[in-house]
């Protein structure tokens, strides 16, 4: 197993930071919303013997910069692709777990750059089925602000500021929400508000969806999904595993892994 080194670079103003493991065929790993490249790296670690790892702390999130604005997934996107560019990572294979799967969706559907095979798990971007609570918090949501858009400039900022700040407004948002502040408060809403469904038909890339049976973040019908509109996908699943289906049953994702790495590298050779 190699030892990993930490590195950075810059995305304009914003300091990315990453581990860099092992040699040969590029293998670029994203890792989910609050997590980071830590998390990734034990897996990343066991692959180096297969690939050079570039395993991404993404923007706001371990020891990278917080991004200068409220980022999008296109934002995201264009630092994933800057970092590559500036490597010379073409063709590149990708690992990406949650969060890291909008942003491929969007690298792909929108042709943005050259990449090889993607292995996705726990993947988001997808419009998930919502539940009746949710439609509930939504509506409430919308009707608490709309007394306050009605007053003029800083009266309506001031109004909805205090309204953020009441406990029955925070009980209607989300834990991740509640958690944040600042520019990654506005990230998460952005990245979060954006589906990327229309994507998939676009995208032809080799795709494996490696998912946990007992994923309630983002549950197995949005990979069967993804399985029916990727052109290129197929899913696997693992009993007994959730949506860190890697930490959860780890060595079965890892043969999993292995195997379609080292399927995908016959295919090029």
């Amino acid at each position: 197993m190699s030892d990993a080194s930490r590195q950075e670079f810059m995305h304009g103003e914003t300091r990315v930071s990453y581990y860099k493991v092992g040699e040969g065929k590029p293998l670029v790993v994203l890792h989910g919303w609050g997590a980071n490249a830590d998390v990734m790296l034990p897996l990343s670690k066991k692959l180096s013997d297969l690939r050079a790892c570039y395993v991404l702390d993404l923007p706001g999130f371990g020891k990278s910069d917080e991004p200068p604005k409220g980022w999008s997934i296109q934002d995201y996107a264009a630092c994933v692709i800057n970092f590559m560019r500036e490597k010379n990572l073409k063709n590149a294979d990708l690992l990406v777990h949650s969060f890291g799967a909008r942003i491929v969706l969007k690298m792909l559907g929108e042709r943005m750059m050259d990449v090889n095979s993607v292995l996705i798990t726990g993947g988001a971007g997808l419009k998930p089925k919502r539940s009746f609570n949710f439609y509930v918090k939504k509506y409430t949501a919308k009707t608490l602000k709309f007394p306050f858009q009605l007053l003029p400039g800083k009266l309506e900022e001031k109004g909805l500021a205090w309204l953020r700040s009441t406990n029955y407004w925070k009980k209607l948002g989300s834990g991740d929400y509640q958690k944040l502040q600042g520019v990654m408060r506005e990230t998460f809403v952005k990245s979060v508000t954006e589906y990327l469904d229309h994507y998939m038909p676009a995208i032809s890339n080799e795709i494996l969806l490696l998912w946990g049976e007992d994923d309630e973040s983002t549950p197995l019908d949005q990979a069967r999904r993804m399985e029916n509109g990727l052109e290129n996908a197929a899913l696997v699943t693992i009993a007994g595993a959730g949506h860190y289906a890697f930490l959860d049953q780890p060595g079965q994702f890892y043969a999993i892994a292995r195997a379609f790495l080292n399927s995908e590298e016959k295919k090029s050779s």
